[in-house]
């Protein structure tokens, strides 16, 4: 980056949360100064989340729990959106099983319909979003309502969900095991990577620019491509170095950074992939045996000429070091061989 500040450039910040804000119920380091900056330079700020086990209010007050001031209309989740196209899809009342937490269940009350828990009360629609409760019999009920008839619709499949002990299994993964026993995927998938929400918040930011911040290539990233928006994917979440040189075309971001201070700070900052003229004092040849990274630098320039590299080719093997700086590099970007 130019001695330019991002945030600049933007009049609206849209962040994902768990991964990017907060790791299950703990600030990531950084998080909370980073908000507190924006909203001391009168920034606007968004929240979209997919998942489905809290609603806005309560996203709202875990944040501000966390000291980072947050407003219940600041936050977007997957269990309010998907609600909120039931309710516009079908008459009032209508009984709509639902597969996930409580918080899901009052989205499709508030949409004006009514939630039931099995398959007997004929619903004319399965909505399935995460819940740490969710067991085999939440989905033998939604396999049977599916199979007569039902709409099925998924707040979002995120494969795993960001834990201090590592990826847990996410709302994705149960909805991969229903479509395995019914042979076929959702009628609707409404959170990220589908553009909805993002394009939701972009549309506060009237007629300013609006860059999205996110911790996963799969959703965040390829959703804000969708919706036709910017993006910073931080590097504090799921998605790593590895998966990003490995990235196809709609799931590359605009920036790259360690975290939330590349907002502010332009040294903590890249725009991906490096230009042809400017790697940042590396160089990258490829081989049959692999590819070689030489020179000296930051580490993000490396990482944005490796990408240049990868994102024009297929990787051919390990990167290996050809400079003392190059160990010390790719051993950070976990990529060392």
């Amino acid at each position: 980056m130019s001695g330019d500040r991002l945030v600049d450039g933007y009049a609206l910040v849209v962040f994902d949360l768990d991964g990017v804000i907060y790791l299950i119920d703990q600030p990531i380091p950084g998080a909370v100064e980073t908000v507190a900056r924006l909203h001391g330079e009168g920034r606007a700020v968004a929240y979209a989340t997919n998942n489905a086990s809290r609603r806005a209010a309560d996203v709202a007050d875990l944040l501000t729990g966390m000291g980072v001031p947050a407003r219940p209309e600041e936050v977007l989740t997957s269990a309010a959106a998907a609600a909120q196209l039931l309710g516009e899809r079908l008459p009032a009342g209508a009984p709509v099983l639902v597969v996930g937490a409580e918080a899901l269940r009052t989205e499709i009350s508030e949409a004006g319909l009514k939630p039931v828990a099995t398959a007997d009360e004929a619903p004319v629609a399965v909505i399935q979003g995460y819940g740490p409760q969710v067991g085999w019999t939440d989905l033998a009920e939604a396999a049977v309502a599916v199979r007569a008839g039902a709409t099925w619709v998924a707040t979002n499949t995120d494969r795993t969900l960001p834990s201090g002990r590592g990826p847990l299994p996410g709302n994705g993964a149960l909805v991969a095991a229903l479509a395995t026993a019914l042979g076929r995927d959702p009628d609707e998938i409404v959170g990220k990577p589908a553009p909805e929400l993002f394009a939701t918040a972009a549309r506060r930011a009237d007629n300013g620019r609006t860059v999205v911040v996110g911790d996963r290539l799969d959703t965040d990233i390829e959703g804000a491509n969708r919706a036709g928006l910017d993006s910073l994917l931080v590097l504090t979440g799921v998605s790593d170095a590895a998966e990003l040189l490995a990235a196809p075309a709609e799931r590359r971001p605009t920036y790259v950074s360690w975290d939330l201070t590349g907002l502010f700070e332009p040294d903590g900052v890249v725009r991906v992939p490096a230009s042809d003229a400017d790697h940042g004092g590396w160089q990258v040849t490829t081989g049959a045996d692999g590819w070689q990274l030489s020179g000296s630098g930051r580490a993000l320039d490396a990482l944005a000429a490796l990408c240049a590299v990868a994102w024009r080719s297929h990787p051919a093997g390990p990167v290996r070091p050809a400079s003392s700086q190059a160990v010390q590099v790719l051993e950070r970007l976990g990529l060392a061989p």
